[in-house]
């Protein structure tokens, strides 16, 4: 437990952005899972539309400062290579 007033503060602000991180997090994962079974599934209309909401969640985890730049391009680069599979 903290001691101090501002302690206390950084502790609830740290609890604060953890949960809004982890949201961000979550949600660019299922994004990808989403595209990649939608690849498996050779569902290559389904995998196309899930790919641009993707790429529109990960560009956004990006601007909100949950992931970095890098990891974005990498998880882009990732699911378009899956993607190019199908054509």
């Amino acid at each position: 437990m903290p001691n101090k007033k501002s302690a206390e503060r950084r502790v609830r602000t740290a609890e604060r952005n953890r949960i809004y991180n982890r949201y961000w997090t979550t949600r660019c994962k299922n994004a990808v899972k989403k595209v990649l079974s939608a690849v498996e599934a050779k569902d290559e209309a389904e995998a196309g539309k899930s790919f641009d909401a993707a790429q529109s969640v990960i560009d956004k985890a990006v601007v909100k400062g949950v992931i970095h730049r890098n990891t974005a391009a990498r998880r882009k680069k990732m699911m378009a290579k899956h993607l190019k599979t199908l054509v």
